[in-house]
């Protein structure tokens, strides 16, 4: 067993300190349903190997998950594009103690404009995944390529799909923007991916050109439950949940489609909030 899994990645660390890098955090419910949103307090805890640190600020749907099930998927992506994909492990929530007054004495909670952490979760490493760098003109090149997909008419919804709201459909639709997919690995693991083209295509509907990541998106089967996260960079988070329809090739490209069955609005003032 590998027991510097972080260590080994001196990029990696240092995303993690960076109190503005954009981090994600997937958990699963019981009933296997991914759930996925930013958590930018994610950070190396600094005493224990391969432990990471987050506080429980916003995070509603993603605490009832780790309280079910503590398997978790974890994305860390710069503002250059350099990313890691990460699975752990969630150990238990610190009211009080080192953990908790490190994260509430960070800027980006102490300055916020509502309050502290009610809580430190605390998650263990597992694996790390891959590490990658996008190229900007790769996420052009995806953006456009999503852009000229339509979803076979066959599998054009689920039965359970929603229309999406303008403001969603707005934002998903911007190309400069991070957007990420999560579904479920054979072990049951919330497996995290950047899609950064992922963007409307119908009325409820998502298409994606994952590039460099078809591989792993090879792995969802149809019918699958995901998750699809967005944060802007005005700040702005949106969160869509549904199933996955079909993947293909084109241009020897390959593309696929989820279906969404809700929306949820990621920030205040009501963060969570059901919006579709």
């Amino acid at each position: 067993m590998n027991t510097h899994l972080i260590d080994n990645y001196p990029g990696l660390m240092e995303a993690l300190a960076g109190e503005m890098t954009p981090k994600f955090l997937a958990t699963c419910s019981s009933d296997g349903i991914p759930n996925i949103v930013p958590c930018t307090s994610l950070t190396s805890a600094g005493d224990v190997e391969n432990r990471l640190i987050f506080g429980n600020f916003l995070l509603r749907k993603s605490v009832d998950n780790l309280n079910q099930n503590p398997k978790v998927g974890i994305m860390v992506i710069t503002p250059d594009l350099e990313g890691w994909i990460l699975q752990g492990d969630f150990g238990e929530w610190q009211q009080t103690g080192p953990y908790a007054d490190y994260l509430n004495n960070s800027d980006l909670l102490r300055y916020n404009a509502y309050t502290g952490i009610r809580n430190a979760g605390v998650i263990q490493v597992r694996k790390v995944i891959r590490h990658f760098q996008i190229s900007k003109p790769r996420v052009l090149a995806d953006y456009l390529l999503a852009r000229a997909c339509s979803p076979s008419k066959k599998k054009g919804s689920s039965s359970e799909a929603v229309v999406l709201p303008p403001v969603v459909r707005k934002n998903f639709s911007l190309l400069m923007a991070v957007r990420i997919l999560t579904f479920l690995d054979s072990d049951e693991y919330p497996l995290v991916i950047p899609a950064l083209s992922l963007q409307p295509s119908g009325e409820s509907t998502f298409v994606c050109a994952p590039g460099m990541f078809g591989d792993m998106l090879e792995l969802v089967d149809s019918g699958s439950p995901v998750a699809a996260s967005l944060l802007t960079f005005d700040a702005v988070s949106f969160q869509a949940k549904g199933r996955w329809l079909e993947s293909r090739k084109l241009l020897g490209a390959p593309v696929g489609f989820m279906s969404v069955t809700s929306a949820y609005a990621g920030g205040p003032p009501i963060p969570g909030r059901q919006v579709a």
